[in-house]
Parts: structure tokens; sequence; C-alpha cells
């Protein structure tokens, strides 16, 4: 369905069933069929919420970049949540959307329950890595303007983050390549720009102010989040954090089945 959000259309996917949605926050270059393979299983549990995130998939992709920022998407969040006339949720956010979940939980803390992360970072500690990722999403930003997104996907694909999924089933990668190339570049550019690691602010000095359940989910083969994840555990208060074994980083496409079972147990255990 479309729902006009501060002024932005996003394309929003309801199911299910449930008094406390889930809502499901994709990873850059991604869109809501991400979460497509868990709806039967997780519908059956609870009312799923999932939105295109702005930049991708069948939301809009504007061209101002300051509606990129990741405190002015959180406050589209909360007000497709309030479409819905829903109080609280739970989220799970994968990398990028992750880093959206993350952000909203901090913004508006009474609204979230349960905060599921899946290769997640609170941003980037001081100001010389900000800068320096910054300029590192820039040159991405151009890349894709100047040589269009099926070069860009081509590059996106071969980066050390993703090498696990060359396991994938050819068919399986081919879908994920067509989802990836169906995204506005534009969108795609501003998003790097607007609502990268490096133009967030960092939450590091945040975290142990969180009041929700925290779970932290890395995948045995991404070392460099399972160091992030690490750090995170001596932050946060009310936390577990999960390794999965033969899983890089997109653990919900690499270990789906373990995946599905471990955030379904998180939402039905109580405290």
């Amino acid at each position: 369905m479309k729902i006009i959000s501060n002024g932005i259309q996003y394309h929003v996917e309801v199911c299910g069933e449930g008094s406390i949605p889930l809502v499901l926050l994709h990873g850059f270059t991604g869109d809501t069929s991400t979460w497509t393979p868990f709806y039967d299983a997780w519908g059956k549990q609870v009312k799923l919420i999932s939105p295109d995130i702005i930049g991708h998939g069948k939301t809009e992709s504007p061209d101002v970049l300051s509606r990129y920022q990741i405190e002015s998407v959180a406050k589209d969040l909360k007000a497709i949540l309030e479409h819905f006339d829903v109080e609280q949720v739970d989220l799970l956010g994968y990398s990028m959307g992750g880093r959206l979940a993350l952000t909203f939980a901090l913004l508006f803390p009474t609204r979230v329950r349960k905060l599921i992360l899946e290769s997640v970072s609170p941003g980037l500690a001081t100001e010389d890595e900000r800068h320096l990722r910054r300029m590192k999403d820039a040159e991405l930003a151009h890349f894709i303007k100047e040589r269009g997104i099926r070069s860009f996907v081509d590059y996106w694909e071969g980066i050390p983050l993703f090498q696990t999924m060359n396991r994938l089933p050819s068919a399986q990668k081919q879908v994920i390549r067509e989802q990836r190339l169906n995204n506005s570049p534009s969108g795609l550019a501003n998003s790097l720009l607007g609502m990268g690691t490096g133009s967030q602010p960092s939450w590091w000095g945040k975290l142990n102010k969180l009041t929700c359940e925290v779970m932290l989910l890395t995948g045995k083969e991404d070392k460099k989040f399972c160091d992030i994840a690490d750090k995170m555990m001596k932050e946060l208060k009310n936390s577990s954090w999960t390794v999965i074994e033969g899983s890089g980083h997109a653990i919900h496409v690499e270990e789906p089945e373990k995946f599905g079972t471990i955030v379904s147990d998180f939402l039905s255990k109580e405290k």
C-alpha cells in the first residue's frame, strides 16, 4: 500500500495478526522483498509492517538530500506507525535498516518493546572516521550517477562484505541482483550521502540509554561486525548476542531457517 509520510510516498507491506507489530527494515540496496520468505512463519505470530526505506524499492526517491538523514527517516517511520494507530512495536533491522532501527529506538524509546539488530553498527566513534567514510560514500554516489546502477551492482556484489553470498545457488543470487537493479540510481546515491555510516550521528555514547530488550545477530564469518557487536555488548544493558555459524553479513539470506527461528523465539520470549 501507499502511505504519505511527511510528504514522501512510502510503499509499505502489511500482513499477519498480533497486538504488537514487528517492523522490518531492509538494508542498503534492498526492499520489502528481503523479508518475504519470513512472512508466512512470522505472520502467524505477529502483525508485520515492512516499508521500502526512502530511496529504495517503490518508495519515492526525492532530490532533497536532507530527507535522507537518518533522524528524518526515523520520523517518517514514526508517521507510518501513526497511520496504523500503533503505539509500540518490535523492530528488526538489517545493516542500514538496523542503523535506522537503532536511531528510531533512541529517538522514540517508549515506542519500542524489542529491538533486533542484524549486522549493525551504531556509527563511527570519531569525526575523523566519519569524515573518511563520507568521502568514500561520496565517491560511490558519484560512481552510481556516472556509471549507472548496473555497474554499481557489479561492484557492490564483489565487495568483501558479501563474499560468503557467493555460496548461494545461482538462481537465488540472480533474484537478489534483479531486485538491486530495480532500485532508483538517484535514490541509492542519496541514501549513501544522507544516511551512510559517516553521515549519521555516532550512537556509541547513547547505547546505555536504551531501555528496550535488544538482541544482536552476527554471522560468524563477518569478523568486522562480530567485533562491533562485542563492543556494543559492553555498552548495552538489557541485551543478548547470537553468532550464527556458517554465515557472513546477510544472515537472513545465508541461513534463513536459523535466522527465522531465532527471531521467532526472541519475539515470543517473555522477560
